[in-house]
């Protein structure tokens, strides 16, 4: 009878038949099996994914193979090397080597982030700007969108004529890696929600009745998930004042607790708050939200942050044309 069992056919000895009938394991049986298919290498990652096991349960079921006689410790596949955390610490002749290469696009991303910061680049600052590019792997076009996007941050917020650092810009750049935004047709639709959230958030720091500087970073995060969340004006006020009558403050982590209690409750408005949540306090028309009518000041309109956006995209679509033929 033929074509009773699909693929290729595997084959074991009698004897290791016997072994793993005794063991009694299923587990062994299928690692084996998996082994047998693999030439008998064995890698903890690959076995892990095709059996739908964690490493350490494929690891214990192979130790238990090589003490039957049934693995070969010495066919165990070493474990990929981490990735490192921080960059290499790169020296001048790095620097310099770089900036002689006619095939590399770090001499031109220099002369543009140079040109949009309003100065000469130092050793340091050059260094920096080599781990954003060769550590992160960004490409150069995204980069320069990472530093034109913290200079307008740092003008927002402190002033004309105020310019980030380096280090600042290495950690947002970060930031745009880890969240896959690593190329123009991603970093487009990123940098404009970036620019809404940033509306947004001073919005929502008027909310709670904090007028005088910007939110911290920690502070974005939180209230970039209570956007993401749908919370509207309302909501949100409605937490800050229960949290301040629990704590006779603002505690950012008891607060972000309540609204993502309530989100996890599917309720959003003040309506549903009322009617799913214990009841809210009782509001007349009159008195109408604590802090109405103040806002955050707003040095750019929404109209000039999409302005601005545009005329940054077609600056570096400039630099990729110009740079095209000098390399990757």
């Amino acid at each position: 009878m033929q074509g009773w069992m699909p693929g290729e056919i595997l084959s074991m000895t009698a004897q290791a038949a016997d072994r793993l009938i005794a063991a009694g394991s299923g587990d062994d049986a299928l690692l084996y099996l998996w082994l047998l298919k693999s030439g008998g290498e064995y890698d903890a990652v690959r076995a892990a994914h095709a059996l739908g096991w964690d490493a350490g349960r494929c690891d214990e079921s192979f130790r238990r193979l090589v003490g039957q006689g049934l693995a070969d410790e010495s066919r165990r596949a070493a474990p990929p090397v981490p990735a490192p955390a921080e960059p290499p610490e790169y020296s001048a002749a790095d620097i310099k080597r770089e900036l002689e290469n006619s095939g590399s696009l770090f001499p031109g991303l220099v002369q543009e982030v140079q040109r949009k910061l309003g100065k000469v680049l130092s050793t340091a600052d050059l260094k920096t700007l080599y781990a954003i590019y060769d550590f992160t792997g960004l490409p150069a076009e995204v980069i320069l969108l990472v530093v034109s996007w913290c200079t307008e941050e740092a003008r927002r917020k402190y002033g004309e004529g105020r310019t980030p650092r380096l280090p600042q810009i290495e950690k947002e750049a970060r930031r745009w890696k880890e969240r896959g935004v690593d190329t123009l047709e991603t970093a487009e639709p990123y940098l404009k929600r970036l620019s809404a959230l940033r509306d947004r958030t001073a919005q929502v720091m008027a909310l709670l009745d904090i007028r005088d500087r910007p939110a911290v970073a920690r502070e974005r995060e939180y209230i970039a998930a209570w956007v993401d969340m749908g919370f509207p004006d309302e909501s949100i006020r409605e937490a800050y004042e229960r949290t301040v009558l629990k704590k006779q403050s603002l505690n950012w982590a008891y607060m972000n607790s309540i609204l993502c209690s309530w989100h996890k409750k599917g309720l959003h408005t003040p309506e549903q708050i009322t009617a799913g949540d214990s009841p809210v306090r009782a509001r007349s028309a009159a008195r109408g939200r604590p802090g109405a009518g103040a806002t955050a000041p707003q040095p750019i309109t929404r109209r000039e942050a999409d302005e601005q956006i545009r005329q940054d995209m077609d600056w570096v679509r400039k630099f990729v044309k110009e740079h095209s033929g000098e390399g990757t």
